[in-house]
């Protein structure tokens, strides 16, 4: 079948509010059905009524905070961990599309955790002046470098983390899902010297689109270039450690994505380094979890394909959007690979 009249024909689809027919026809492309219940992001219009979103409360212990820099302003969400004190981990959390700061700390549970092992934990949020389906813009060329559009605030709003409330600055982490998820791939290749690993749940590579249809196109096949996710980097670009995780069903973002920014990051490991694989059964799910480590053993790429999920959050609260309280509990396991890794050089 051919790309192009399809992705244009996916597009006009999607652009009138017929998803089902979209997600169709884009699925032809993979061979297998739609899965209509995880519809296709539209990078560029809303689709369907906000009000189909969860609509979480504020979580306790999040304080409002807005960053404002040479390239425009920045809302976040902050948790701080009860008489907190200073030097603690910080975790930047990328919200996906159509969800709020509020709503994706509450299917991510990540707080609960952040309460448990004492580390800060903070949201950007994204608005639909940004982008009408509160998407980060992880497609757009100035939407992808350091120093310029939305990763510039998203640094400046880390950095005045860490010296305002005394993160400890190399200890500082970026998460996020779907389109927070290819935003936290940017930030990471982009600042190495802010964040020390990254965690991307469902969601795809640095660099690898330019517009539209090329974000349409690899969400739904990736690249075919395992190499893609460096594009953006330079040869002196330093490696930052990573972890996904994808369900194999997923059709909204094909799980090919996460093979391609594993294997972006493997080209960039320097030390000698072991890669085991091996299956489980969690949370009711069985995965395939393919572990790379250094020779003391320190995890420096993971990869976590879910059988049998979807585009959601594994082992979160389904209260929240895009969450799947089945599976692994992704939020776990991040914080747990997280706190292996320092920055080199903090920033």
């Amino acid at each position: 079948m051919s790309m192009l009249p399809n992705m244009a024909k996916a597009l006009e689809l999607t652009r009138a509010g017929k998803l089902a027919d979209a997600a169709a026809l884009l699925s032809q492309w993979r061979g297998r059905p739609a899965d209509v219940s995880s519809p296709p992001i539209d990078l560029t219009q809303p689709l369907f009524p906000l009000s189909n979103v969860a609509k979480a409360p504020a979580s306790g212990g999040m304080t409002r905070h807005q960053y404002t820099g040479k390239n425009g302003a920045l809302e976040y969400l902050l948790h701080r961990p009860e008489g907190s004190a200073t030097g603690l981990p910080l975790v930047i959390m990328m919200h996906g599309c159509t969800q709020s700061p509020e709503d994706f700390a509450l299917g991510t549970g990540m707080n609960r955790l952040a309460d448990e092992l004492g580390v800060m934990v903070a949201y950007p949020r994204q608005t639909q002046r940004a982008n009408a389906q509160k998407c980060w813009n992880w497609f757009r060329p100035g939407d992808q470098l350091r120093d310029q559009g939305e990763p510039a605030l998203i640094a400046g709003a880390t950095r005045e983390i860490i010296a305002q409330y005394g993160a400890d600055p190399k200890r500082v982490y970026i998460a996020g899902l779907s389109a927070g998820g290819a935003a936290a791939a940017i930030m990471a290749a982009q600042y190495p010297d802010i964040y020390a690993a990254a965690g991307i749940h469902s969601g795809i590579a640095c660099g690898i689109a330019q517009d539209v249809p090329s974000a349409f196109a690899a969400m739904k096949q990736g690249t075919g270039n395992q190499g893609a996710g460096t594009r953006k980097r330079s040869a002196k670009t330093p490696f930052v450690p990573v972890i996904t995780f994808h369900g194999d069903r997923d059709n909204t973002v094909n799980e090919v994505n996460s093979s391609e920014i594993a294997a972006a990051a493997s080209t960039l490991i320097g030390a000698e380094s072991t890669t085991i694989s091996h299956s489980e059964t969690l949370g009711g799910r069985a995965c395939r979890i393919d572990k790379t480590t250094d020779k003391a053993g320190r995890s420096l790429i993971e990869q976590w394909t879910i059988h049998g999920a979807g585009h959601a959050w594994s082992g979160g609260n389904g209260a929240g959007s895009y969450a799947d309280a089945s599976g692994p509990d992704a939020s776990r396991e991040m914080l747990r690979f997280f706190l292996q890794h320092r920055t080199q050089t903090a920033g």
